[in-house]
């Protein structure tokens, strides 16, 4: 009975070495049971230092966080460091290719910087949880006007409470080689809070994860910040101008690096 123990031992390595689609499917299960994981650690440290919802808790999550891309074998190249030293409220917009983005995320999350995310993450067990206490803000993509409600109330918040907000303006995960249309409510956002906008650009991720094609090896991310767009007199009538600004500018940044990251590491397995 012992030796059969041995066996997915030695199975686990062998298949790691020779099946793309095993890693690939190992990965991803070990990532999401690792959050899930993270996510029960961080829920009464959160309760502890803020005694419930709180934007301060990011902190906590960030620390427990940055440590997930060893064991994924992800690399992270940042440039752009100073324009994220902007006082005040701001909101953040980014590209938005899969759920690996949170690694990101978390590698240069500024203080007092929370997330607009989709209602659904919620219910995702110790992850939804640990999400809603670090004061994410949830929108019900399914209907426009809720959305519309949260992004006014967000604003206020973002005043009130000198918050900064993350938002991924092409609402929807995508990993087609190019950016999506963006949608217009982070722009209504900053534009009501009369805050910067700050464009961060990830560079493709197709070098090293390939979700159709079941690949997921070691890879580099770039991740640049671009300088922060004004919007102090805007009103709603140049939300559209404002969106197509942002977009041309990060679609530019985003073709540019994606081309020059280099391959990943390791041999090719079939």
């Amino acid at each position: 009975m012992d030796a059969l123990w041995v066996i997915p031992l030695l199975l686990v390595p062998l298949l790691m070495w020779t099946s793309s689609t095993f890693v690939f499917y190992f990965k991803k299960c070990f990532y999401v049971a690792w959050m899930m994981v993270l996510a029960l650690v961080a829920i009464p440290l959160c309760i502890l230092k803020s005694g419930g919802r709180d934007v301060e808790n990011m902190r906590i999550i960030r620390i427990l966080v940055r440590h997930v891309k060893y064991f994924l074998g992800l690399r992270f190249e940042v440039s752009g460091w100073e324009h994220l030293q902007t006082e005040g409220p701001y909101v953040i917009i980014s590209n938005h290719q899969s759920s690996l983005d949170v690694l990101g995320l978390m590698e240069i999350l500024p203080d007092r910087c929370t997330m607009i995310a989709k209602k659904e993450l919620v219910y995702a067990g110790t992850v939804g949880l640990i999400c809603w206490l670090g004061g994410i803000v949830f929108i019900n993509r399914k209907k426009t006007s809720d959305a519309k409600s949260v992004m006014a109330d967000a604003a206020k918040t973002m005043l009130d409470d000198q918050i900064r907000l993350w938002v991924f303006p092409e609402g929807t995960r995508n990993q087609t080689g190019d950016l999506l249309p963006f949608k217009k409510g982070a722009f209504h956002l900053a534009v009501q809070a009369q805050a910067p906008i700050i464009p961060i650009v990830f560079s493709s991720y197709n070098s090293f994860y390939l979700r159709k094609e079941k690949q997921f090896k070691s890879g580099t991310i770039r991740l640049k910040i671009l300088p922060k767009i004004d919007t102090k007199g805007m009103t709603s009538d140049d939300v559209a101008s404002l969106s197509d600004k942002s977009f041309n500018v990060m679609r530019s940044v985003f073709l540019d690096t994606s081309n020059s990251v280099p391959q990943s590491n390791g041999p090719s397995r079939h």
